[in-house]
């Protein structure tokens, strides 16, 4: 005797199957948005890194997107009993997950850092600045692409209903299952391998996906004494490289009007014989940052990164190119000259190079011993000069002090942004990010600071200090006290500046 299905099994059979279906395409389209991680992060350029990256891209968004289908979409086929509300609430929630999955990938491409509860305070200071920008009229447009992005996937989940005895009769469920649980398996396994020979071209790619988790086996393999930590740790030392041989400076061309008329003078301490303090001077009172820190940790690497605008790390890399904060006032007709007893870093700066005694109007920046400093002042405020004094190189924290005539707008600085401030002080209003990776104090864009001093990254934020070393270990202390602080690492502020610092290296 053959037993006829009831009406609600066949009912319950076919919304499962067009699930399946369903999730199928959204699959396909989620892993289409994730080629934007992919574009966005370092190649392999090896056979067992590019193997690795296919496996783990289709591998792990496909299992993310069949996952949310499992928790979400798949309960509402057995519950719900009109097949127009599950394929309503499907298209909402696939909309809304894949609006998602874009949102993060161009926050990715972006910053460097995915979205998480640990990235919501460098997420709103990304919003407002972004809505700063944007006009409403651009916020009423994405609202409608999202409507037009919900629409699609209505349409989408009506033509797969209608078409789904006939994909039906298409035997593909356990080759596409296969397919990407072997690319899960296979990803998982080659991490494993490469985390132990710390092979840089996978190791490399832990964070490019959302919600990735790779396996690794350090802990794993020296539970069971497979492997040797004190042998794996000097390796993984060795694979630091604070050099930058190929980079692109400036990123972008730098096109600005300069205020000819303008004169600015800035002098930078070179020592740490003596205090600087230059609050009031000869009945002038300057305006003080207290906040300031110079991390270079040679001379030859404070000029460089004065002048530049960019970390020491970057001092090789720079020996055939010309600083945009000598050229770019120079070429619009503005005297500029550098002042220092020390040799300059470059040669291509010795044309620059005058006497400290040369009291022309125009640009001077002044690389002058703590004793100098207090009187080299005094003749450039009788010249109505404007000034920015720059104190601290040398001290073992690196904290010094700014004093200035002119109003700054922000709480904290480091060498990098004196570049920035000097160019927007003489009317440049060209991006900072086509020539430095510090930013102007008058009209500050972010909340932290990142640098280099020899061999380390230093990341400044929220009264932090964070030193993360050549070991990939790191020291997280407080900036005002200088003690040791217990706080974990902020890993997408840390991915976030990793990615601003290494902008113009052609490597990253």
């Amino acid at each position: 005797m053959i037993l006829a299905e009831s009406p609600r099994r066949q009912r319950v059979t076919k919304l499962v199957n067009w699930g399946h279906w369903f999730a199928l395409a959204n699959i396909i389209i989620a892993i289409v948005i994730a080629s934007i991680f992919v574009f966005s992060s370092p190649m392999p350029g090896t056979g067992v890194g590019t193997l690795y990256l296919l496996a783990n891209w289709f591998g792990h968004i496909g299992f993310m997107t069949f996952f949310g289908f499992v928790i979400f979409i798949l309960p509402l086929c057995y519950l719900v009993n009109n097949p127009r509300v599950i394929k309503v609430s499907a298209s909402i929630i696939a909309a809304v997950g894949l609006a998602l999955l874009a949102f993060d990938a161009l926050l990715f491409n972006r910053t460097g850092f995915h979205f998480s509860f640990h990235s919501a305070d460098l997420l709103r200071n990304e919003a407002q600045s972004t809505m700063a920008i944007e006009s409403w009229q651009q916020w009423v447009f994405l609202f409608l692409l999202f409507i037009v992005w919900l629409g699609f996937q209505l349409v989408l989940a009506n033509a797969i209903w209608k078409r789904v005895e006939r994909f039906t009769r298409h035997k593909v469920g356990i080759p596409v299952a296969t397919f990407f649980v072997s690319c899960f398996v296979t990803s998982h396994a080659i991490h494993v391998w490469a985390d132990a020979k710390l092979y840089q071209p996978i190791i490399k790619q832990d964070n490019m996906f959302p919600l990735s988790y790779p396996a690794t086996a350090k802990t794993t393999m020296s539970r069971y004494g497979l492997l040797d930590l004190a042998a794996y740790e000097e390796r993984k030392q060795l694979q630091f490289n604070p050099d930058i041989h190929n980079i692109t400076y400036p990123a972008e061309p730098v096109y600005c009007s300069i205020e000819t008329s303008r004169n600015l003078t800035v002098a930078v301490q070179i020592d740490n014989e003596q205090t600087v303090d230059l609050s009031n001077i000869k009945r002038n009172t300057l305006n003080k940052m207290d906040n300031y820190y110079s991390t270079a940790s040679s001379i030859e690497g404070l000029m460089t990164t004065t002048l530049f605008g960019v970390p020491e790390i970057y001092q090789d890399a720079l020996s055939q190119k010309r600083p945009v904060l000598l050229a770019l006032p120079l070429g619009s007709g503005m005297p500029v000259s550098i002042h220092s007893d020390e040799a300059l870093p470059l040669p291509q700066l010795a044309g620059y190079l005058q006497p400290l005694s040369n009291n022309h109007d125009g640009l001077h920046i002044a690389f002058l011993k703590s004793v100098d400093i207090e009187s080299y002042v005094k003749n450039t405020l009788a010249r109505k000069h404007d000034v920015i004094v720059a104190t601290g190189f040398g001290s073992e924290s690196g904290k010094g002090a700014l004093y200035s005539t002119l109003k700054f707008n922000a709480s904290l600085a480091s060498t990098e942004d004196l570049a920035p401030t000097i160019l927007d002080a003489l009317g440049c209003n060209a991006p900072t990010t086509f020539y430095s990776t510090g930013q102007s104090l008058l009209s500050p864009s972010r909340p932290w600071l990142v640098s280099t001093s020899g061999e380390r990254i230093v990341v400044f934020h929220d009264n932090k200090r964070t030193d993360v070393l050549s070991n990939g270990s790191y020291e997280i202390s407080d900036m005002a006290t200088g003690k040791r602080s217990k706080e974990a690492l902020n890993v997408d502020l840390l991915s976030q500046a990793i990615k601003h610092l290494s902008r113009f290296s052609t490597q990253n």
